[in-house]
């Protein structure tokens, strides 16, 4: 995967190109977004909905999880069959949130990413290049997958959208060991899920 010179390399350069988007009253589509984080990103868009998924007020909206985990599911489709371009049909990308909520969102998450942000960088890069990216890939897309169960378990959605965060965010900052974290994150949230339904 080339990395285009306007992709976000941070969670706080994300939620501004976000944010940017979002200009104007009423409500944001999934294409305004999608055109304000650039439709080369492929890690930027994994941590975009993971973002959306545990954020209050739109993380909560039933079937907002299912809905984002259905793009991350076509978006890493692609990426794995090495398309350069995101490509999403026309009743997903028309979908919206209310800009109000969207923005509330934005600001609840400023200071996480600024955490975050000290805390990751270019490590271990051999994880997240070449095949440890596809790797990556299809980890998030059984996320993505399992996300309508999820809905079905309180909290786990959340759990869920965190390890997506987690994976773009590893791609967005180059950071192999925050994927490994991350995919220690997902096998606990599947066991937790599992032994939910089970029990």
């Amino acid at each position: 995967m080339e990395r285009n010179h306007n992709d976000a390399t941070s969670m706080q350069q994300l939620l501004d190109q976000i944010r940017e988007s979002a200009a104007g009253p009423g409500v944001v589509s999934v294409n305004h977004i999608l055109n304000g984080v650039g439709e080369r990103s492929f890690g930027p868009l994994v941590l975009l909905a993971g973002l959306i998924i545990i954020a209050p007020l739109i993380g909560d909206i039933p079937g907002v999880p299912t809905v984002l985990g259905l793009i991350v599911l076509l978006t890493l489709g692609q990426l794995l069959c090495r398309r350069h371009s995101i490509w999403l049909p026309a009743w997903i990308s028309a979908r919206s949130v209310p800009r109000d909520k969207l923005l509330r969102g934005l600001d609840w998450l400023q200071k996480p990413a600024r955490f975050l942000d000290r805390w990751t960088g270019p490590r271990l890069v051999f994880l997240v290049d070449g095949p440890g990216l596809y790797v990556m890939a299809i980890i998030c897309m059984a996320v993505a997958m399992a996300m309508p169960l999820m809905e079905l378990v309180p909290f786990s959605a959340n759990g869920g959208g965190a390890a997506l965060m987690a994976f773009g965010l590893a791609i967005v900052a180059r950071d192999g060991l925050l994927a490994v974290l991350a995919t220690s994150f997902t096998l606990v949230t599947g066991w937790f899920v599992l032994t939910s339904l089970v029990g």
